[in-house]
């Protein structure tokens, strides 16, 4: 049997150069030293007669033939990941990985103790949890389960609902407001989210009702957003659930909005039938469902 000109190395190198633009990058991807990728890539070129990369100060730019070999590589990775997600959907056992995603302030108010009374009921599954505000490709297997805050879950991906999340107006309590009327909004400081939760509803909602102006101070997370409106610094939007935790916060609002965002927690359907991830579902929603009034609730902590 004749042998092929191009191994599924070689793909993968393609793929790397032309993601990367650059060799630095791309043996960075394939966790390899840059000569290598040089001399496998020079070995292919030579191999198939045509050059796959245009070399410029801007970086590696693909050629017609190198389109062509890219678009064939993206089409075998996907089919190899979906053949690891079927086989790996066909184990009934429950031991193993299963690789998590959700973010910081879920993992620092809710889902901690929960992780571990998973981990004591299952001690042959182990847990790698990746915490992050970005949206993990599970398709790809970037993670096996989602535990996310959302108003939108991808419809490519299946769960289910665990609990309402509200949100509302909040203030230290040294400001010594006890409500906030709505022709006030602008007369205060606010903090808002930073661009990568710019699509949450509270984040539209203050830019709506309070004005870019008067948003002073952003920050990329939900954690740091209450860390900064507790010193008082100004007036934010906080999911309910999480300012009550804090002792110096004092609601000024109801709910707002039309229920802002639910919790998720969503897995590919290949893998809904994977014992360690079913078990490990199944635990995550009975766990949040005898937290659910709490989750949902306004006022004080009791």
């Amino acid at each position: 049997m004749p042998q092929p000109l191009v191994s599924w190395d070689d793909y993968r190198t393609v793929l790397a150069v032309s993601s990367a633009r650059s060799l630095a990058g791309a043996a960075d991807l394939l966790a390899v030293n840059q000569s290598t990728v040089f001399r496998r890539l020079g070995a292919m070129e030579e191999r198939l007669g045509a050059r796959l990369f245009e070399r410029s100060r801007t970086g590696y730019s693909l050629t017609a033939a190198g389109e062509e070999m890219v678009k064939l590589a993206e089409r075998m990775s996907e089919e190899i990941i979906d053949f690891e997600r079927r086989l790996t959907g066909q184990d009934l056992r429950p031991q193993g990985e299963v690789r998590v995603t959700t973010n910081d302030t879920l993992v620092v108010h809710l889902l901690t103790p929960i992780f571990a009374s998973f981990r004591k009921l299952y001690p042959e599954i182990s847990l790698d949890v990746v915490v992050g505000n970005q949206s993990l490709n599970l398709s790809k297997r970037d993670a096996d389960v989602a535990i996310r805050a959302t108003s939108d879950p991808p419809e490519t991906l299946v769960g289910r609902r665990l609990a309402a999340i509200p949100w509302a107006i909040y203030g230290a309590s040294s400001l010594g407001l006890t409500t906030l009327d709505p022709v006030d909004y602008r007369s205060h400081p606010w903090i808002g989210l930073g661009d990568n939760l710019s699509g949450l509803k509270p984040s539209r909602w203050l830019t709506q009702h309070v004005g870019e102006d008067r948003i002073g101070w952003r920050i990329n997370t939900v954690l740091g957003l209450a860390e900064a409106v507790a010193e008082g610094a100004g007036l934010g939007l906080l999911p309910c659930f999480i300012a009550r935790t804090i002792p110096n916060l004092v609601p000024l609002s109801d709910p707002i909005g039309d229920s802002p965002g639910a919790l998720w927690i969503l897995t590919h359907p290949d893998l809904r039938a994977t014992a360690r991830v079913r078990v490990f579902m199944d635990h995550v929603g009975s766990e949040i469902a005898k937290r659910r009034p709490e989750i949902e609730g306004i006022g004080p902590k009791a």
